[in-house]
C-alpha cells in the first residue's frame, strides 16, 4: 500500500535532528513521524523534496545504522 504524505503537512514541531548534529551548518537531515510513514528532509532546504519510509523500512534502517 502506498501512502502519500507531504513534508509540508507535518508541523514544524514534529521535526528533529540527530543528537549527533553539531548545529554548525554541516550536512544534516531531519526526521518526523507521520501517521503512515517516517519522513526525512534536508535541514538546509526544509521546503524541498523529502523522503517517506514505511515504519518497517525505517526500523530496519535504524537497526542497520546502529550496527544491531
Amino acid at each position: 500500500m502506498t501512502h502519500r504524505v507531504s513534508v509540508l503537512t507535518v508541523p514544524e514541531s514534529a521535526w528533529f535532528k540527530s543528537s549527533y548534529s553539531s548545529g554548525e551548518g554541516g550536512e544534516c537531515v531531519e526526521v518526523a513521524a507521520a501517521s503512515a510513514a517516517v519522513l526525512v528532509r534536508d535541514s538546509k532546504q526544509p521546503a524541498g523534496a523529502g523522503l517517506a519510509f514505511g515504519p518497517e523500512a525505517w526500523a530496519g534502517f535504524v537497526r542497520m545504522a546502529a550496527g544491531r
